[in-house]
């Protein structure tokens, strides 16, 4: 595989573009917990189309969320994590496995919803102080296996089920890692087998995911500065906006 071809018909400026966004999306991951997922589907549809982007941001996501699991390891709940990966592995697979029978408009259509559902999503477990035990955790983690397994920017839902489990601060970010290391593996595996790991998806997983390895450590300086809630309500706002414009496009 030549993995440069995949850069074919890719300007320079453009490039730079996908590597600023996510550097930028690494720095507010490393903060709030996520980010990633939710931000590069914005700038990779128009650049590569839909289909791709699961692929290229599951890949991108190890290195990720390495770096951020590095920064920020003294702080995980591993224990949690294993309760979440038991439950949430086995139905990631068959999410990863859908996603790969979806057409390019059904790709669009099923990335755009998820960015758009997951804003209200996340406001209104945070509203009803939604809290779980160990078992409620495990069949949480069930549900949101088929979730990450098929789309991009999910990754609220996993927040939002750590933080009413008990998990708070740093730990929620860094346990957030530990379980995305392992459900990225999951999804690549499943997309390697399902041969749609093209020269494209590894070159763009392979830019976003090297150019993003540093902001973890500086989104961990960060952590205790930032007004967490002024980037997440601009985050907020990009998402909906890029996830109708993904919808819309889908439906034409």
């Amino acid at each position: 595989m030549n993995i440069l071809s995949g850069f074919a018909d890719v300007s320079l400026a453009q490039l730079a573009l996908v590597a600023g966004v996510a550097f930028f999306a690494s720095i507010v991951g490393g903060v709030s917990g996520y980010g990633t997922g939710a931000l590069m589907p914005l700038v990779l549809v128009p650049l590569v189309g839909p289909a791709p982007v699961v692929p290229i941001i599951a890949i991108s996501a190890f290195f990720n969320n390495t770096s951020r699991l590095t920064a920020f390891r003294s702080y995980a709940d591993f224990r949690r994590a294993g309760i979440v990966l038991a439950c949430a592995a086995p139905t990631c697979v068959l999410g990863a496995w859908g996603y790969t029978h979806l057409s390019n408009a059904g790709a669009a259509l099923v990335i755009g919803a998820m960015l758009i559902l997951s804003v209200p999503l996340r406001r209104m477990l945070k509203r009803r102080d939604f809290k779980v035990g160990d078992g409620g955790l495990a069949a949480g983690a069930f549900g949101y296996g088929v979730v990450v397994g098929g789309t991009a920017g999910s990754g609220v839902i996993l927040l939002s089920l750590l933080m009413a489990a008990g998990v708070t601060g740093a730990g929620v970010i860094a346990t957030d890692a530990a379980i995305s290391i392992a459900i990225s593996i999951v999804k690549v595996s499943v997309f390697g087998l399902s041969g749609v790991l093209t020269a494209q998806v590894v070159a763009f997983a392979l830019l976003i995911g090297i150019v993003a390895f540093p902001g973890a450590f500086l989104a961990r300086a960060f952590v205790e500065r930032m007004p967490v809630h002024v980037h997440t309500a601009i985050l907020d706002a990009v998402v909906l906006v890029g996830g109708v414009v993904m919808v819309y496009g889908a439906l034409r």
